[in-house]
């Protein structure tokens, strides 16, 4: 009870989480969870409770990157004061350094970012020994960091002093793939005398808390995708498909449109190679069905054709695309998206259609992959029957399963040409395309 309203712990975390709440000997936790397991409310709620409950000790909580701090770990914790019921005025808080000081003991919770090796270096607070460090979103450091030995040094950093009255603990989602570096650390930590590990899912939370919505949602998911519904919601290392489309129906994603005029947002995306192959592929939004829908491709491989072009000619060939998709949707295309690479391309197109509007295309992979199988998953996607060669790759596009079997998610980079530029159509699209998906997908 910390304050005079006597709020109970257990009416603000989930069971589950009672055991590590009250647990101050085992120096490492790990909590993993699907979507809206509460682990981040847990955290936040822990780190209050503990400048408030211990009159001698600081908190510190990092992600990997500095810039993610604010609108993340930092309101989950301004959240825990109003959820415990404690007036703010009670501590402060300032933005700039990112701290949280509990005025009536002078303990604080200071929030960093790991961007480099000395961020860490001068948090040390010598009148108040760190107790608590909370990495979020471990995942990040892993995948952009130096994971294992990031932690260790992190650790290390912290722990001088605190043998007695340390510990740190762990908060992410798994990826897919079990093989990945994240996973074999958690394997490696669990074997340990001094971790617990927890994992939970939204099943473990009550209704009540989270809403029918939320739970519709993820069932929704579960009746169109089990595979993503078991990593997304239930937060399982489902494995990753070698087909990275594997949602890809030829009988239900294809059809043949014949009037383009209701379609909105429209875009053209390019993908340029100068001996690998070009391809242009128009995409927009239809008003009636909501569903992205393919229009038209243009494709050429001089490699296969046994013909190279310039890039002139292919400017030539791009403002005659342009202009046929102009005419099949009766108005305006809304833009065009370029592979970023292809700046010098760019400006070949600029040259005979000084007018229209280019984008530097999104080139995020794995974001942008995991946008396109949601559009696809939620059924919001048809190809038209003319863009031969994008359905013929969502067959074939697909990750190196050797690197795979290493813990890595890289794409094979063969068949991926009309691919990239799906991709670049989504990315480029996605303020508007995800609103066609269930609230809890869009972000």
């Amino acid at each position: 009870m910390i304050s005079k309203k006597q709020i109970r712990i257990s009416k603000l975390i989930i069971p589950k989480f009672y055991k590590a709440f009250n647990d101050i000997t085992t120096t490492h936790k790990i909590f993993s969870s699907g979507r809206a397991g509460t682990k981040s409310s847990y955290g936040a709620i822990h780190g209050i409770y503990k400048i408030i409950s211990d009159d001698n000790c600081s908190v510190v909580v990092m992600r990997k990157f500095h810039n993610k701090l604010h609108k993340t770990v930092y309101k989950e914790f301004l959240r825990a004061i109003k959820r415990l019921s404690i007036s703010k005025k009670k501590f402060k808080i300032t933005k700039s350094p990112m701290q949280i000081t509990y005025k009536k003991n002078g303990n604080t919770i200071y929030f960093t970012g790991n961007d480099s090796i000395d961020d860490t270096k001068g948090i040390i607070d010598e009148n108040k020994p760190i107790k608590l460090v909370i990495l979020d979103e471990l995942t990040e450091f892993f995948e952009r960091g130096q994971g294992e030995d990031e932690i260790a040094n992190i650790e290390a950093t912290f722990v001088r002093g605190n043998n007695d009255d340390f510990c740190m603990e762990y908060y992410f989602n798994p990826p897919k793939n079990p093989k990945s570096p994240i996973m074999q650390w958690v394997s490696k930590m669990k074997k340990r005398d001094d971790v617990s590990y927890i994992h939970v899912d939204y099943r473990d939370v009550p209704i009540e808390w989270l809403g029918e919505k939320l739970i519709n949602s993820a069932l929704a998911m579960k009746k169109i995708d089990e595979q993503m519904y078991n990593w997304v919601w239930l937060g399982i290392s489902t494995g990753l498909s070698e087909i990275v489309y594997y949602m890809f129906n030829d009988d239900k994603h294809i059809n043949k449109l014949k009037d383009f005029k209701n379609l909105i947002h429209v875009g053209i995306s390019v993908d340029y190679g100068h001996l690998n192959a070009t391809t242009f592929q128009a995409f927009g939004l239809d008003q009636s069905s909501m569903k992205v829908q393919g229009i038209d491709e243009y494709y050429h491989s001089g490699r296969k054709n046994g013909k190279q072009k310039a890039p002139s000619e292919y400017a030539r060939d791009f403002k005659s695309f342009y202009e046929k998709i102009k005419k099949l949707i009766g108005k305006e295309i809304e833009a065009v998206f370029i592979d970023p690479s292809a700046r010098g391309f760019a400006e070949e197109i600029k040259r005979v259609m000084p007018n229209i509007r280019i984008i530097a295309a999104d080139n995020s992979v794995k974001l942008g992959i995991e946008r396109c199988q949601k559009i696809i998953s939620f059924d919001k996607f048809r190809t038209s029957t003319v863009q031969e060669n994008l359905i013929n790759e969502f067959g074939l596009y697909r990750y190196n399963k050797e690197l795979l079997d290493k813990g890595k998610e890289d794409v094979i980079k063969t068949d991926d040409h009309c691919m990239d530029a799906f991709r670049y159509y989504v990315m480029g699209m996605w303020r508007y395309l995800k609103f066609l998906l269930p609230v809890t997908e869009r972000k």
